[in-house]
């Protein structure tokens, strides 16, 4: 029996002779977080839109809290939706923008101001109820259009894109805060970004996207440690990439070297099979690598990327064919290490890391 809160199954939804979504699966349990992430056009918002029933789905079936809600209206389904561009209504104050929903439920007067009150304070707004929403900044409307969401206290909140209008420091804010209100309710949430960042630190389960079908349905972690696919490796954090030929055994040849992975990282390829080892420039060992050692590397930085704390340094390393390789550093290890363009480095592979797929063109 499934006692999941959501549940899709078999959806389907072609525009004419285009298929934006191809039989997708899912099932979210009650008071989970889960990002729908993907690039643009690979079907997340549309998929949203047809929990939401702003679109319907071709063919398949949606089941709610136990209840089939595959065709019924927008109404009559249990959801509060906040959109990318807030939606706000100009010309209501903030606290008629945030009870509109109880209005047309034809809630009480005295219920629905303090369901108001009670919103905006949660939402950190209090006193703002006589305000509009051009008096507001982009993250306090935002703000006012999330209270509205949840005004009705919805069984199921529903977030298109919700940040990406705002500035970087307050989209990292605002996501904390609606992830901390999504915990503090209990509320299950669908959030859909194209935002790998954003979908790593709120997300308890991602479900990666991609031509309109899903690639992969886990944890952050597990995404971004075992990615099931090539897409989803790519796509989800920074990757190294390196062309390389199975020999057999989980031994791979990639130029002059040859490289073991254990066996979890991928199926055991054929010899002579064309395959693409992915690692992430984190997955390495610095400073104290014995000169024996199997995945030792030795190259020479060509150019070093600053993204604050860590830095990461393109290496092309000996032996690897010409292939780089970026390699993270912390900056400190940046000092303790000597590493500049021009630097001769060392390091180790994670073997355990490693990640073996069929490249293009292999079989």
């Amino acid at each position: 029996m499934d006692t999941a809160y959501l549940t899709l199954r078999g959806i389907h939804k072609r525009f004419g002779a285009f298929t934006a979504l191809n039989d997708i699966d899912l099932s979210i349990q009650k008071g989970e977080f889960v990002c729908f992430l993907g690039p643009s056009g690979c079907g997340k918002t549309t998929l949203l839109r047809i929990v939401a029933g702003l679109e319907t789905q071709t063919s398949g079936a949606i089941v709610q809290a136990g209840r089939d809600i595959s065709v019924l209206p927008p109404a009559d389904r249990d959801y509060g939706i906040m959109f990318q561009s807030y939606a706000l209504f100009p010309n209501l104050t903030v606290a008629k923008n945030v009870s509109y929903g109880l209005v047309n439920r034809k809630q009480g007067r005295a219920h629905i101001d303090a369901r108001v009150t009670e919103l905006l304070k949660l939402v950190g707004l209090p006193g703002s109820e006589a305000k509009f929403p051009a008096q507001m900044s982009g993250g306090q409307q935002q703000r006012i259009a999330l209270a509205r969401a949840l005004a009705t206290s919805p069984g199921l909140l529903l977030l298109d894109e919700p940040l990406s209008a705002l500035d970087a420091t307050v989209r990292v804010h605002l996501r904390n805060e609606i992830r901390d209100l999504q915990r503090k309710l209990g509320v299950t949430t669908i959030m859909v970004t194209h935002d790998q960042e954003e979908a790593l630190s709120v997300a308890d389960r991602i479900v990666v996207m991609n031509h309109g079908v899903i690639e992969q349905v886990g944890t952050p972690m597990e995404v971004y440690r075992e990615p099931a696919s090539p897409f989803v490796a790519d796509f989800v954090g920074k990757v190294n990439r390196l062309h390389a030929v199975a020999e057999g055994d989980h031994w791979f040849r990639c130029g002059d070297r040859r490289l073991q992975c254990l066996p979890g990282a991928g199926a055991d390829f054929r010899p002579g099979a064309k395959v693409a080892l992915y690692l992430r420039p984190e997955d390495r060992i610095v400073g104290g690598v014995h000169e024996r050692d199997p995945l030792r590397c030795q190259g020479t930085v060509r150019h070093i990327e600053f993204l604050g704390g860590n830095c990461l340094a393109a290496v092309e390393v000996d032996g690897l064919g010409g292939q780089r390789m970026q390699v993270q550093y912390s900056l400190n290890q940046m000092d303790e290490f000597h590493v500049h363009e021009g630097a001769r480095v060392s390091f180790a592979l994670r073997a355990d890391r490693l990640r073996v797929f069929c490249a293009a063109g292999g079989a």
